[in-house]
This record gives C-alpha cells, sequence and structure tokens, in this order.
C-alpha cells in the first residue's frame, strides 16, 4: 500500500453510534444480532505453540504461513492478494459485459474494450514487431545536437511521480512531474519537478555495495543489452555499457529516500528564469515548450541539487550516449505490449531477478491491470455503481467519524502538548476531508483516442493524456476533493497538501471489513487502517502542513521537540529489527507509515471500547473483545513474501515490512493484558519503553 498512503475503510452498523441514535433499541438489537456476532478472526492461522509475548506475528499468522504456498506469478501473497482478487474478478466480469454492449463509438465504454482488446491480441502485437515505435526511434537517431535533445526531454515529461510518496520518485523520463497545490500558497496549483532517469528502483541499486545489489547491477545492464539486441540495434553490449555509466552518473546526482521525503527540504520555489541560471545544460525554453508550459512561470523544484546535476549531464555526456538511453527507455516502457522476446526479456530482469517471481501473471489478468491502469475513472464509474452501494458509503463514514473522535480525544487529553498546538492539532482533524467509495468528479478521457489494434500507441497516448488532465490543473481553483485512487483499487491515500483522505470501495471486503463481524474485528482490521491513514496528518510529514495544507509550522519548540523525541523512539525500534541474516529495517526511511502505525491503531482502539458505550464486550470463540482486536489487526497484516522481494522493500520502501507491522502492538499498554504477555517475553516493553506518539 501506498505513502501518504494507505488504508482502508469499512462500517458496521451494528458498531456505529449513528445507528444506535437513529432507531429503537428493538430494531437496534436485531440489527447487531443479524450483523456483528462473528469474531472476525479465523483460528486455523493461529499458532498456539508461540507464545504472544515472544512473536505476535507468528502467533496470529504462524499455521497459516506454514501452508501458504505463494503463486508463481507473485511476489507475495496475502490479505492483499486476496482482496485485490475480488475485485479483479468484477474487473473481468465488467470487461466482457462492455464488449458484448457493443458501445458506442468515442465512449468511455468503448475506450475500454478497445484497450482491453489490443493488450490481449498477442497475434497482432508479434505481426507488428517494434514498427508502432519506428518513428520515435528513428527520431532519437536523427537528433543532431543539445538543443533537439532538451526538446525530446520534454516532451517525454510525463506527471509520473508523486513528492510525498518515496517510493514513486523514479521515473525513466529524466524528470517527472506532479501538479498540486502551492506548499506555500494553498489556493494556487503549481507543478512539482521532480529527479528521474532511472531504469532500476532506486539509486542504491547503482551505488551500493552489497553482494545482492552488485549482482543485480549486472543483470541489468545484461537486460539493457539483450533488448537492444531484440531491436536490432548494432553494438547493444557497448550501448548497454553507456547507458548503465550514465544511469549510475543520474543515481550518484538523486537525492536519497529520506532527504525526498521531506517537505521541508523539497520546498524550493523557482521561477522559470531561474532554470537557466540555477541548472545550465539544458536549454530549457525548448524543454518547457516542449513540455506543453511554454508560459509556465512558476515551479517547485523538489531536488534542487539533483536537477543541477542532471541537467550539467545532458550537456558534458556525448549526444550518442543519450541517443542510446532516450532509445532503450522508449523500448523498455512498452514491453509489456511488444512481441513476446521484449515481454518476457522484461520479466526476467524486473520480475524474476529484483523480485524473485517465477512466473509471469496471465496475459488476461496483465490487461485488466493495464486497462485500469489507462482509463481508471472509466472503470471506476461503472465500478462504484455496480459495487458499492450507498449504504455502504453510510456506513464506512461512520466509522470514519468514530475514529477521528476517537484521535481528537486523545490530542485533547495530551498532557505534554502546550494549548497553542492543540488548537491547531484539533483544527485540522475538524476540516479534514474524508472522500469514501468514489470522487465527486471523474476525470475526461473525451480526447483519448484507443484503438484497437495499436497497444503501444494506447500505452503511450494514456501516460499523455494524464499528463494533460494533471497540467490542465494549472491556473484552475484548487480542488481539495481531487481523487488520487481509482475506486476499483484496493488501497487507501493520505493527501498532506489536500488535508484528505480517499477510501476507495475495493478495499471494503471481508477480512478487512465484514458486516457480519463483531465490532472489534471490524476496528481491528479496517479501524487501524482508517486510523493509520488519519494519523499521517500528524506523521513526521503530515506533522508540518497546517489544516490548510500550507507548509507552516505550528508547533512550538517544546512540543516538537517532544515529538521529534517520540520518533527516535520508534526509529531505534525498527532499526533492530532484523528481516533477513545481516538485513536490518530502516527505522528513517519507515518513520512516518511507523508512526501511523502506532497512532492509528491507538486510535482505533480507542474507537471500539467507546463503541461498547461502557458495554462489557462479548467472548466469542473463547476470545475475549481485546483479543479479537488485536488478532484481526494481526491477521489483517498475514504476508509471505519471497526473499528478494523483502530485501527489495527493505531497501525502496517506505512502510515496514507486514511481518514487522504487526508487531506495532507492542506500543499498545492494552496488547499486554489481553494476552498477559510478561517481562521477559521478547516483545515485553516496560511501560516507560512503549512509544505512544499521539
Amino acid at each position: 500500500m501506498k505513502r501518504s498512503v494507505l488504508a482502508l475503510l469499512l462500517a458496521s452498523a451494528a458498531c456505529s453510534p449513528s445507528t444506535t441514535t437513529t432507531t429503537n433499541s428493538t430494531t437496534t438489537v436485531e440489527k447487531k444480532a443479524e450483523t456483528g456476532t462473528l469474531s472476525g478472526v479465523n483460528q486455523a492461522y493461529i499458532d498456539k505453540g508461540v507464545k504472544p509475548g515472544d512473536d505476535f506475528n507468528a502467533y496470529a499468522n504462524g499455521a497459516w504461513a506454514a501452508k501458504a504456498e505463494i503463486p508463481a506469478d507473485r511476489s507475495s501473497i496475502g490479505v492483499g492478494y486476496d482482496v485485490f482478487k475480488v475485485a479483479e474478478g468484477r474487473n473481468a466480469a465488467l470487461f466482457a459485459e462492455i464488449a458484448k454492449s457493443n458501445p458506442a463509438a468515442g465512449s468511455d465504454n468503448a475506450r475500454i474494450a478497445d484497450y482491453y482488446k489490443a493488450y490481449l491480441d498477442t497475434t497482432g502485437i508479434e505481426r507488428r514487431g517494434l514498427a508502432p515505435l519506428k518513428g520515435q526511434l528513428d527520431a532519437i537517431a536523427q537528433l543532431k545536437d543539445k538543443r533537439a535533445l532538451s526538446t525530446m526531454l520534454g516532451a517525454n515529461m510525463r506527471a509520473d511521480t508523486d513528492p510525498l510518496n518515496a517510493t514513486s520518485l523514479s521515473t525513466e523520463n529524466l524528470f517527472g512531474l506532479f501538479v498540486t497545490q502551492d506548499l506555500n500558497r494553498p489556493d494556487t496549483t503549481v507543478p512539482y519537478l521532480m529527479q528521474g532517469g532511472l531504469g532500476m528502483p532506486d539509486r542504491d541499486y547503482y551505488l551500493s555495495t552489497k553482494p545482492d545489489m552488485v549482482a543485480q547491477r549486472a543483470a541489468y545492464k545484461g537486460y539493457v543489452a539483450k533488448l537492444l539486441g531484440l531491436a536490432g540495434m548494432s553494438d547493444a553490449g557497448a550501448r548497454a555499457d553507456r547507458i548503465v555509466a550514465l544511469e549510475t552518473k543520474l543515481a550518484q546526482a538523486h537525492a536519497d529516500i529520506v532527504t525526498s521525503q521531506s517537505a521541508k527540504k523539497g520546498n524550493n520555489p523557482w521561477k522559470r528564469a531561474d532554470f537557466a541560471k540555477k541548472a545550465p545544460g539544458i536549454d530549457w525554453d525548448a524543454y518547457w515548450a516542449a513540455a506543453s508550459l511554454p508560459n509556465q512561470q512558476d515551479f517547485i523544484v523538489w531536488q534542487p541539487a539533483t536537477v543541477v546535476k542532471e541537467a550539467a549531464l545532458v550537456n558534458s555526456e556525448p549526444l550518442q550516449t543519450w541517443q542510446d538511453w532516450l532509445a532503450f527507455h522508449t523500448i523498455n516502457q512498452v514491453t509489456s505490449v511488444l512481441p513476446s522476446a521484449f515481454d518476457a526479456a522484461s520479466f526476467d530482469f524486473y520480475g524474476k531477478t529484483l523480485n524473485g517471481t517465477p512466473q509471469q501473471q496471465a496475459r488476461d489478468k496483465r490487461a485488466i491491470a493495464a486497462t485500469n491502469a489507462a482509463l481508471g475513472d472509466a472503470v471506476g464509474k461503472i465500478y462504484a455503481e455496480k459495487y458499492f452501494p450507498a449504504s455502504s458509503k453510510a456506513e464506512i463514514q461512520g466509522m470514519v467519524k468514530n475514529i477521528v473522535a476517537a484521535f481528537d480525544a486523545r490530542i485533547a487529553a495530551l498532557d505534554w502538548m502546550a494549548p497553542a498546538t492543540k488548537v491547531e492539532a484539533r483544527k485540522k482533524l475538524q476540516v479534514l476531508r474524508v472522500g469514501v467509495g468514489y470522487p465527486d468528479k471523474w476525470l475526461d478521457y473525451s480526447g483519448f483516442a484507443v484503438s484497437a489494434d495499436n497497444p503501444v500507441a494506447n500505452l503511450q497516448g494514456a501516460e499523455l493524456t494524464h499528463y494533460r488532465q494533471q497540467i490542465g490543473k494549472i491556473g484552475q481553483p484548487v480542488d481539495r476533493g481531487e481523487w488520487w485512487m481509482t475506486p476499483q483499487t484496493v488501497n487507501a491515500v493520505n493527501l498532506p497538501l489536500q488535508n484528505a483522505l480517499n477510501f476507495p470501495a475495493a478495499i471494503l471486503e471481508t477480512p478487512y471489513f465484514d458486516a457480519k463481524f463483531d465490532a472489534a474485528a471490524n476496528y481491528g482490521a479496517i479501524g487501524s487502517v482508517i486510523g493509520h491513514e488519519i494519523s499521517h496528518s500528524f506523521d513526521n510529514l503530515g506533522a508540518d502542513f497546517d489544516s490548510t495544507g500550507k507548509l507552516r509550522s505550528w508547533w512550538t519548540p517544546q512540543d516538537f521537540a517532544r515529538f521529534e523525541a517520540s520518533g527516535k523512539a520508534l526509529v531505534a525500534q525498527y532499526n533492530a529489527y532484523e528481516a533477513l541474516p545481516g538485513l536490518h529495517l530502516n527505522g528513517q526511511q519507515e518513520l512516518g507509515e511507523n508512526i501511523a502505525d502506532v497512532a492509528g491503531l491507538t486510535a482505533a482502539y480507542e474507537a471500539y471500547r467507546k463503541s461498547l458505550n461502557g458495554m462489557q464486550a462479548p467472548v466469542i470463540d473463547g476470545l475475549t473483545g481485546d483479543q479479537r482486536f488485536f488478532l484481526a489487526f494481526a491477521q489483517g497484516w498475514r504476508t509471505k513474501t519471497r526473499e528478494k522481494a523483502l530485501r527489495a522493500r527493505v531497501a525502496t520502501d517506505v512502510h515496514a515490512p507486514a511481518e514487522w507491522r504487526v508487531l506495532t502492538v507492542r506500543n499498545l499498554d492494552a496488547w499486554y493484558p489481553a494476552f498477559q504477555v510478561k517481562q521477559g517475553e521478547k516483545l515485553y516493553l516496560a511501560p516507560d519503553k512503549r512509544v505512544h506518539v499521539w
């Protein structure tokens, strides 16, 4: 799940206070009996040979992990995959219905049908070969000078990055663009320029001396050479050497993940004229004109030192090297819709070598994912209408309201926070905008021409359409209700600049949420994720933004020092976890997510307890309410991951791997009596060592 990101939705009439105030007592009791009677905990997953206080993840999920097998076409398996399969099956059914309906030409349904059909037409893909790319590759080969190179680099700009999502910092284009409200002027929309240019996930893949990274670098160079050879280019090995050497220089210029997570370090307003003065080497007039921003004056440069260095490389590196780099990435970005030799080579590197996945997904499943990526809102509108009723939206909004109230009460009761800081913090909650299920406005695809027999043009056209949609926001009023995920996405997101949350419809599935589950399970599973997203407004990134989304310090120095001290304690706690022999987690890289986990689980627990209205929770299947809450939370993170994928996630992900997110429980006082955790057990923390943050 994503940064600025991750979360869910949910709701149960049985545990929503709004239900008890709008129905008579008889109706309420009947509804609770109907909807809230199951424990929501799968006891077959529990390994009772493990003490909860020694390894709560192994206790909650050990029996499942012992039997679970990762499918050959996956790098991991777990709850998220189970819920994803539900959404995937629904999408497959929708696409089949659309295809049979003979949609009108030019309609969104026709675009969906044609995009899906073209992606599946492997016979046509083989027949066409590289012909769909011939014009682009010829244009690259014919570049005459650095001004022409600057023009092409600008024309390749896409809106494929997110400055507040460190997992999407790298783009195969030299720079990436992100368009949203200004950090300093919340009523103004501006483009953010970000570092890019890499074919591997992160700078460390080029620079690290760890043996696995060194081996992956060698494999990457071999992959580059293979792709160029398949394209019929001469001296493929020599070209690959030049390309990887160039990308290594780009990686050396890149800021690391921790630096890139800081909004304060990213807050670098530049005027258009500043680019030529501060970052010479690119013909910036040609670049911005080709990027369809010929008159844009205001930008925010997220990694200014990187932009300066990458611009200098445009000038210093030979034109031929840049031509090789452009040719490779032009091909590499569309391998999924090129002949099978290209597609297989790409999977061998990105799937097998980087993530250890033995087998590629079936073509039809990949076609579903590709169509969703290209036409997300068009598909999402149909998905939401069919699978997300208004009643579910209302229930989810009620649960979100309860958890926000619990978080607010916790802030109000903090004994270490000054009154002035509390006012600002609680104001953020008062105006927090929560989107549930689907957006109020849908993206317009009327300018996107989709062909039933040119999947390369479709893929590239989808990226260009998204770019145009994004830059079209510049100069328009800021839309604080803008969504950054589609309804059919199994995920959720916190948007610090908008002070908003998105909870897509597809996440509302068992075991995250089930109306038949008792309140404890729903609050432990989906409630903890809702709490997590709310808490992102107050993590080490969210704490820098006020209620309007402006980057502004609203803390007293003493309060912020206390907040940072809690963060340092959490960093140390996660640094101590060893994912694999010799491979420790990176507590600083994961800090924002870990803060949100601790604070979110705490808020969800307190909201659950309040939902009982002073009553004793029932014992169900031999489990108390608190036990069901914590077990549902832990089982909501049950995951099994291939070793290579785990190494990649530790290296690049801002989330701790799922197994260690389960261990958040050791920071909550209520977990200890629920499972009789005692001093001397491995997860035991003395009360003064438990990190509460909020």
